[in-house]
């Protein structure tokens, strides 16, 4: 065994007791920064929920209409702030929990292992935010207007006028942050993937037009039913794939050819 080899491998191994200390260490950090995530979350619920709800503030204003929302039962609008307090701490603990899960597994990978995960531990929550970013930036402001257009107000009397729930909104706005986060971590899987050999970029070329089809039939499950998200939705995942074609080719090991 070389000297790098050596440098590469921890022989001594650690007693299963210590395993599990040094987990529940781990997981006493995760849960803490949760709870303390979920309470600063739901203190600040309401002016959270008035920044989601923003979009649809402005979209209502362009309409003419007095921004509003509703609820319904008594209760509506305190589970609603519950749901978005654990959105939220969900959201702002996940880099403290990855940090957590890389000191207790980083121990047990070889060098080289450690430089392929490190970059992809940080390009996740960055092409996340970077999804959640179009959601609420670029899709909300059209899709909200869109949906607000069906709106009647008829001289004969008959309106037709939308009255939205708290936790209706609540529900879709996060669906779709959801939705868009998580595909923007398409590179990240198909380059991981990649980079440890299970796909290729030519393989990837191959299956290039059913990875179209497979984006939209993504977006149409994941969205509203409504061509301006779904399509919002189904482009970025195309241009995301392009990009992971180019990032596979960067990183897939290199095929050597036998010698004569």
């Amino acid at each position: 065994m070389d000297s790098s080899e050596k440098e590469n491998i921890n022989d001594k191994a650690m007693p299963l007791m210590s395993h599990l200390a040094e987990l529940r260490y781990r997981l006493i950090w995760c849960v803490g920064t949760f709870l303390v995530c979920f309470a600063i979350c739901y203190y600040f619920s309401q002016q959270i929920y008035l920044f989601l709800a923003h979009p649809l503030a402005e979209a209502m204003q362009q309409e003419g209409q007095q921004p509003h929302l509703i609820y319904t039962a008594l209760y509506e609008a305190f589970f609603t702030y519950i749901k978005l307090a654990f959105f939220g701490a969900a959201f702002l603990s996940f880099p403290m929990i990855a940090i957590q899960a890389w000191i207790y597994i980083a121990p047990g990978l070889y060098r080289n292992e450690k430089r392929i995960f490190a970059p992809f531990l940080i390009a996740t929550p960055i092409l996340f935010l970077l999804g959640a970013a179009l959601a609420y930036f670029f899709v909300f402001p059209f899709a909200w207007k869109f949906f607000l257009s069906f709106q009647v107000n008829s001289t004969s009397g008959m309106h037709i006028e939308l009255q939205a729930k708290i936790s209706e909104y609540l529900a879709l706005v996060t669906r779709l942050i959801l939705a868009f986060g998580i595909a923007f971590e398409l590179p990240v899987m198909l380059t991981l993937l990649a980079k440890v050999g299970l796909v290729t970029s030519a393989k990837l070329k191959r299956i290039r037009r059913y990875a179209y089809v497979v984006a939209f039939i993504i977006a149409a499950i994941l969205t509203p039913p409504d061509v301006i998200t779904q399509t919002s939705l189904a482009i970025p995942l195309i241009i995301l794939y392009e990009v992971s074609i180019i990032s596979a080719r960067w990183v897939e090991p290199k095929v050597e050819e036998d010698e004569i």
